[in-house]
């Protein structure tokens, strides 16, 4: 008969139960999107968004990306100004840089970078669809005919 030791028992339920559980998410998660995916719920948020000393234009913001019970954080950081908005991301090894069209075409690729921006920028639309925000991105002078573009800069080789 295998037997173990009285405290490996409450130490392996913990663990059982730490993985069953959601992680537990900051007390000023600013929630912008959740929703049930057959792996467990969709959650995409931030909090912490910090402005940068050097350029008034550039936030960082910690980000929030939960899949179930995986979970990835990420530092990104943003550019506000009206004529080079834009979000840098990290995916893996790689950062990419992408410029933003605030006011333009919102699509299925560019949808979570517009939906971050414009909660990180202007705070009072979090959340907000960013496809409804064309008129307010004008009337805050945005143009709405930038280019959008992606730069991948690929990370170091291990």
């Amino acid at each position: 008969m295998l037997t173990s030791p009285p405290l490996l028992l409450p130490a392996l339920l913990a663990l059982a139960l730490a993985r069953a559980a959601p992680p537990e998410r900051p007390p000023a998660l600013v929630v912008l999107e959740e929703r049930p995916s057959t792996a467990g719920l969709r959650v995409l948020g931030l909090y912490e968004v910090r402005p940068d000393p050097a350029n008034a234009d550039v936030r960082r913001v910690q980000l929030w990306q939960q899949h179930g019970h995986e979970l990835r954080l990420s530092t990104d950081t943003l550019n506000c100004s009206a004529t080079a908005p834009l979000r840098m991301t990290r995916e893996g090894d790689r950062w990419i840089v992408r410029q933003l069209n605030p006011g333009g075409l919102i699509s299925p690729a560019n949808r979570i970078d517009h939906l971050v921006w414009w909660a990180v920028c202007h705070p009072e639309q979090a959340g907000r669809d960013p496809a409804e925000l064309g008129g307010l991105a004008r009337q805050l002078g945005y143009s709405g005919e930038l280019r959008e573009s992606e730069q991948v800069l690929p990370g170091r080789a291990r």
